[in-house]
């Protein structure tokens, strides 16, 4: 038994004197009635009492002997009931016990034994067994229900009281599982009891058996809870090591901290058990002391590392890490409150800390402690920005901070013990994991891609060569100006980086949903690397746009695409790559590709990111132009061509017809019913059915069709080398679209379509003259769809539209 506090030396007492008043309060009862089935009732008793099971994360046992209580309380008196159940609890003790056990733990075990007897007698003559008419199965389940609570909640208080751990947990693990079984106990009796006042009591010996099945269940039960728990115990200790690794990858970027953790975690756990608090909160301490720091993994490292105290703007982001550290372990679902500590080991006992302000108690009492060992650590250790002082003048420092900073009494206790524990601390030193991030590797001597192979260049050639970047720049950002058209202004910008930089190919890729889309690209290899559709942050070019940085000879064949792909193959051994940054971030990668390794310089990366900045803009500025020239062109509700391009298109495609000598057919499409949908339904719905429709129209269109919205709900096709006798199947399909779009929206037949077409050349050979002839028979064949007579069969409908 572990030493116990004065509440526990306490409790134990009350139960010994309440036992004792139990067994003296029955002591003038005659232990003679019935005695041959009380005998067969104890030695059945003393032999179940040997079916017994240790309890998980506790030391203790349960056996089934309660059945036989449970019997006792329906058929023997209460003096007898004692006998058998203390009878019964000495053979539990003793019966192939490992450890002998002591007498303060016999007596107690008896008299929590005792006083549940006696409270399950009561509850069995109680007034709720009255008022269910003194019913036999009411009476056995109350008496079953109150011995065991009264069994094992005593016995749960004394092991929370010693060990210091939660009684509801206790209670819940260890006993609360095996209620049903006294619930199953409850049940046997009552049918045991039964079948003995028709046949005699001499049946109650096939209770052994049962014992012996209960026994069994429990001892799979706790196997299976065993199996689980030692599943768990892993589970748990791989999160740690997982977390601990993390923790070195702390150590790895702040190099200043490499004994940092192991010692905070050997000060606070020692810290801890001295000041007494529980086991789980111990464990607790013990994994957040070594993990407290895990949220500087999302501080960049210029902050961890930097030799000098941080501005303000870098100690607001600092002070991020008690929080992302504890949103990091909150997903591990450590058994014990990890998370609060780390979230908590800034906060200053006045409330001045950080991230939440809180104060005094209201600071959990791990991350009290944490904080103050943190501290005199800290300033123990060498540091960026200063160095380390004295471990005495660390700790007259934590002083200085108690009742500010610092919980009083945690102080107070460190103070005492700080220089044992120190001792302590540097004989544990050599015992830590060690990074080899000081090792030197002398093999592969070889230059890698991305590695700048030095050498010395004539001073003179490096005068001449910089005169001449100097007026390539002032021609290059002279003729970038000149055009809006995207294709023509990098056209340009190849040339021009030709008489600069030697390379075989370039590609110029623009950023677009997340994937960088080639813009231009010429030279070798240009049907390979046009067909590129890099996602961002993956190959050369995808990580050049990711991470805003440029890349020098690096290696082409890692571009997503063609990587690995034997069908694809490229020639090109070294890459030069920038980024191209307009006014909102990176908007695309310029790519210089050559066919020998190695091939470009520091000064070549130097011009290119000299011109980068003006090049990214002049593709966002030609963007921006392309956007608003298709704004102005284009139907911002349908995406169709607007009116304002519809009738440039239709003069084009004219022409052409009239150069090809092929017909050209013009289709004007009116939906009827259309506003009774906006009536009816709104007009979102109304504008839903315009977008289908429209949707419709251009899949089922070729490339070189014009379509074109010509206002509200009429539409505009213009179909190069359709026959005559084609134009009835494509009206058809268009009247099948229409009744389509319109169930899509509405969920039944609102719309249908009117066609009217005319044809160059048999109609006209002017699209004005086209356009409008279409459009007369559009409303003639409008008023045959209103007119009742004009109801005939479908064929002579669209022979009525043809002709």
């Amino acid at each position: 038994m572990k030493p116990m506090s004065i509440p526990a030396r306490t409790f134990i007492g009350l139960v010994l004197v309440t036992g004792f008043a139990s067994i003296l309060q029955v002591s003038n009862e005659d232990v003679t009635t019935n005695l041959g089935r009380f005998l067969c009732y104890l030695s059945l008793a003393l032999v179940s009492s040997g079916l017994k099971v240790t309890l998980p994360g506790v030391t203790g046992t349960m056996s089934v002997f309660f059945l036989f209580i449970l019997l006792g309380v329906a058929e023997l008196n209460q003096l007898q009931t004692m006998i058998l159940g203390l009878s019964a609890a000495l053979v539990q003790c003793f019966w192939g016990a490992k450890i002998r056990p002591k007498v303060l733990q016999i007596l107690f075990n008896l008299a929590v034994i005792a006083t549940a007897i006696a409270i399950a007698f009561r509850a069995q003559h109680s007034p709720l067994t009255a008022a269910f008419g003194n019913s036999v199965p009411v009476m056995l389940i109350l008496a079953a229900t109150s011995y065991f609570m009264a069994n094992t909640v005593p016995v749960a208080c004394i092991i929370a009281l010693t060990e210091r751990r939660p009684l509801h947990t206790i209670w819940k693990e260890c006993y609360f599982w095996s209620f049903p079984y006294y619930l199953l106990g409850a049940t046997l009796v009552c049918l045991i009891s039964y079948i003995n006042q028709s046949i005699g009591w001499q049946f109650s010996l096939l209770v052994l058996p049962v014992c012996y099945v209960i026994y069994r269940s429990y001892r799979l039960y706790l196997g299976r809870l065993e199996t689980e728990k030692t599943h768990v115990e892993q589970m748990n200790s791989l999160h740690l090591r997982t977390i601990e690794a993390l923790a070195l990858a702390i150590e790895a970027k702040d190099q200043t901290t490499r004994a940092h953790l192991q010692r905070v975690q050997h000060y606070a756990v020692k810290l801890g058990e001295i000041l007494g608090i529980e086991a789980m909160e111990l464990e607790a301490l013990r994994a957040a002391a070594v993990l407290h720091d895990i949220g500087k993994l999302a501080v960049p490292e210029h902050i961890i590392s930097k030799p000098g105290k941080l501005t303000m703007q870098e100690f607001e982001k600092m002070k991020i890490h008690p929080l992302v550290g504890a949103e990091i372990l909150e997903r591990v679902d450590f058994p014990y409150p990890v998370a609060p500590l780390v979230r908590a080991h800034h906060e200053k006992w006045d409330g001045t800390g950080y991230p939440m302000g809180l104060r005094g108690e209201e600071i959990p009492l791990g991350a009290r402690i944490l904080a103050a060992v943190d501290c005199l650590d800290a300033l123990a250790s060498d540091r960026q920005y200063r160095r380390a002082i004295s471990l005495d003048e660390a700790m007259d420092v934590v002083l200085s901070e108690s009742g500010k900073s610092y919980d009083p009494h945690v102080v107070a206790v460190l103070q005492s013990h700080y220089k044992a524990l120190e001792e302590e601390a540097q004989a544990l030193e050599g015992r830590k994991t060690r990074l080899s991030t000081e090792a030197k590797v002398t093999l592969g001597g070889g230059t890698a891609a991305g590695v700048e192979r030095v050498s010395k260049d004539d001073y003179v050639a490096q005068i001449a060569a910089a005169g001449q970047e100097a007026q390539f720049m002032l021609q290059l950002v002279k003729d970038l100006g000149n055009s809006f058209n995207l294709v023509e202004t990098l056209s340009v910008l190849a040339q021009r980086l030709k008489a600069m930089i030697s390379f075989d190919a370039i590609a110029v890729y623009e950023s677009r949903s997340g994937q960088l889309i080639p813009a231009y690209v010429e030279g070798q290899d240009q049907i390979l690397f046009s067909s590129l559709e890099i996602p961002i942050g993956e190959g050369l070019s995808g990580w050049v746009a990711k991470h805003n940085k440029p890349v020098i000879n690096g290696n082409p064949s890692v571009e997503p695409g063609y990587l690995n792909n034997p069908a694809k193959f490229s020639i090109m051994r070294s890459a030069l790559a920038v980024p191209l940054e307009g006014m909102n971030g990176v908007v695309g990668v310029l790519t210089l590709y050559h066919s020998r390794a190695e091939a470009f310089s520091q000064d070549q990366l130097r011009i290119l990111s000299g011109i980068s900045a003006k090049v990214g803009l002049c593709i966002e500025n030609t963007l921006k132009y392309q956007e608003l020239e298709s704004f102005a062109t284009t139907d911002h509700l349908t995406g169709l061509a607007n009116t304002r391009s519809l009738f440039p298109r239709l003069e084009s495609e004219l022409g052409r017809a009239k150069r090809q000598m092929v017909p050209f057919t013009i289709l004007v499409c009116d939906l009827d019913g259309f506003k009774q949908v906006n009536d009816r339904f709104g007009h979102v719905t109304g504008n839903l059915v315009l977008q289908l429709f429209s949707k419709s129209l251009k899949e089922n269109s070729r490339e070189y069709d014009v379509v074109a919205r010509l206002g509200g709900d009429e539409f505009v096709l213009g179909i190069p080398g359709m026959a005559m006798e084609a134009v009835d199947e494509k009206v058809q399909t268009l009247s099948r679209l229409a009744l389509e779009a319109g169930i899509q929206a509405c969920g039944e037949e609102t719309v249908s379509l009117s066609v009217g077409y005319a044809s160059f050349p048999d109609d006209s050979t002017d699209s004005d003259t086209l356009l409008a002839e279409a459009d007369r028979r559009m409303y003639e064949m409008k008023k045959l769809r209103k007119n009742p007579l004009s109801r005939m069969p479908s064929g002579e409908g669209r022979a009525a539209l043809v002709h």
